[in-house]
């Protein structure tokens, strides 16, 4: 079964991000093993080169977590529509790629040398979402391209 990882800079305060996180898991637990990984986000920045530096020990902490086939999620990423990202996972997991690490970056994103580091850089949009929101919308995107893969009726 192919194994899929988030791991995440940041965690929720609000239960309603974690209800909708774990709907997704369940759903996807069909078609996958999932794990999530949180890392305490630093925010104590001042300026921008707190903003930097405080990225950069987060990329140290993120480089432990390398695994299988790694993605980053970036605002200037490759884009995909649902049915190509389906395929481009469906060619993942053809090319042997059984595990897939997908990394999410806090308020601030990643270390722009972490994320050029993995293998791929994704985008979802042009614009910018709480990266809280973007953890769902990574999980609902990745649950749709394996119900299309499977041929289940969610993807419309």
């Amino acid at each position: 079964m192919m194994q899929l990882n988030l791991v995440c800079v940041g965690s929720f305060k609000e239960e309603y991000w974690n209800d909708a996180v774990n709907e997704y898991k369940k759903r996807l637990g069909a078609f996958a093993k999932i794990n999530i990984i949180e890392i305490k986000e630093k925010t104590d920045e001042k300026n921008l080169g707190q903003v930097l530096q405080n990225k950069l020990a987060e990329a140290k902490i993120l480089d432990g977590y390398k695994s299988g086939y790694n993605i980053a999620l970036e605002i200037n990423g490759n884009s995909y529509s649902s049915l190509n990202f389906a395929k481009h996972l469906q060619k993942l997991m053809t090319d042997g790629n059984s595990t897939i690490t997908f990394f999410v970056g806090g308020s601030n994103g990643l270390d722009e040398k972490f994320s050029k580091s993995l293998n791929e850089q994704i985008s979802f949009s042009k614009m910018t979402f709480p990266h809280h929101l973007m953890r769902v919308i990574l999980l609902e995107q990745i649950y749709r391209a394996f119900s299309i893969l499977n041929n289940k009726s969610y993807h419309k």
